[in-house]
């Protein structure tokens, strides 16, 4: 059931509801179903805690004429990874851990060649020079329980590719490697255990790490770019847009040492590439740099109390004072070593332009591969969440800019900020 807010049909061919005073991104939405840039997605907006934008359209699945519906979900990609970030969150809240206090302190088996003096923070702010994996690694060795040793030694014998703390580069895939053993040292449980626990079901969120079979109907098909199209338009931007991020890029992943390269790519996951994202097998696994799926609807909900100073429904999740932290930039690079465009992470969470996702720098989350997105802002008490399946090649997706950008131009928010004003 939608919620009496919700009093606004959605415009064709998008379906749905909005709020009053958000038909701009109510529409915008609409517009891109329309036009075919989606091939079937979705958005869901929270504000103070009430759903204001609830709109899906477009197929779940291009074959079979499958329609997106309002509980469709999608592999998340790296959104996956703001649900590590709220975890240790909670845990540092609840006195079990110290972001400035060395992984060691937690993971004695970490601190080989050279990490011993690399802080959790260090660590989840993607500054601990561990963006890639000397050890050729394969996606299997990550399903496959037998396989979890050979990737612990991996990466206790990784030596930092840079002085920690001294540069900031993307750790794409290695961040969940390491962020979901240092949990389980932590919390003595598995990361999507507690998330699930503590967060997920008491929100009445549908995201899931390591994801059931009955969601498995439910599930739409991902649409990764085409290899040739992708390759030209990289070869273009190289030619034609050289200062851009997936200019940059472009030039970097040819070079056989180019940490982009080396930092997506392994665990490889084979010929399928992106595509193995589709198989049962990685969406059963908790890889927590980018396994979970859901709906817009479930990733907006995650969010719910971080966006409200840790609490939902007289539900504490965390409180102000550890939440306060995140509303700044803690680490910032102009041009991230992976990413080759500016960017920052808090405590795990992204910290991104201002331009992109909010003007307000206070904000945060985590975009995924392709082009999704879970994001809060404390400053308007937002949650946002879009999900689609026609993946971009771009490092930052134009349709989900200009949602964000359309919400943010809309009539319920102007109007409170010309009031306040």
């Amino acid at each position: 059931m939608h919620q009496p807010l919700l009093t606004e049909t959605a415009p064709s061919p998008a379906h749905g509801w909005y709020a009053p005073g958000f038909e701009k991104v109510a529409h915008t939405f609409a517009q891109q179903v329309a036009l075919g840039e989606e091939a079937g997605a979705a958005l869901t907006i929270y504000r103070a805690g009430q759903c204001v934008v609830d709109v899906w359209g477009g197929m779940a699945d291009v074959a079979t004429g499958r329609p997106w519906q309002q509980n469709s979900r999608i592999v998340l990609f790296s959104v996956t990874k703001s649900l590590a970030a709220m975890a240790f969150l909670m845990l540092a809240d609840r006195g079990l851990l110290d972001y400035d206090a060395p992984v060691v302190r937690y993971w004695p088996g970490f601190g080989k060649n050279g990490k011993t003096g690399i802080s959790v923070r260090t660590l989840l702010n993607h500054r601990a020079g561990l963006a890639a994996i000397d050890k050729s690694i394969r996606l299997e060795d990550c399903l496959d329980p037998a396989r979890a040793a050979l990737v612990v030694d991996a990466l206790e014998a990784q030596r930092p590719l840079w002085t920690p703390g001294e540069k900031q580069g993307y750790h794409a895939i290695t961040y969940g490697l390491y962020a979901a053993e240092l949990f389980l040292r932590v919390a003595g449980e598995p990361l999507q255990d507690f998330i699930r626990r503590e967060v997920l079901r008491p929100l009445d969120s549908d995201v899931w790490l390591g994801t059931p079979a009955e969601l498995d109907s439910l599930t739409a098909t991902l649409y990764p770019p085409e290899v040739v199209p992708r390759v030209a338009r990289m070869v273009a931007s190289a030619a034609f847009a050289p200062e851009t991020a997936e200019g940059r890029i472009a030039r970097d992943l040819p070079r056989k040492t180019s940490l982009s390269r080396r930092a997506f790519q392994n665990p490889s996951p084979g010929r399928e590439s992106v595509a193995a994202y589709n198989s049962l097998r990685v969406r059963r696994a908790a890889l927590a740099w980018g396994s979970a799926t859901g709906s817009a609807h479930g990733v907006a909900r995650m969010f719910l109390p971080f966006s409200q100073g840790g609490a939902h429904e007289h539900v504490r999740y965390v409180t102000p004072e550890q939440l306060r932290p995140l509303y700044v930039r803690q680490g910032w690079s102009d041009s991230d070593e992976v990413l080759q465009k500016p960017i920052g992470w808090s405590q795990g969470f992204m910290k991104e332009e201002r331009h992109l996702f909010s003007p307000n720098p206070e904000s945060f989350g985590h975009s995924g591969m392709g082009g999704s997105l879970g994001w809060c802002d404390p400053v308007e008490q937002l949650t946002l969440g879009y999900v689609c399946n026609r993946m971009d090649w771009r490092v930052r997706s134009p349709r989900c800019v200009a949602l964000c950008r359309a919400l943010y131009e809309c009539d319920a928010l102007l109007s409170c900020r010309e009031g306040g004003a």
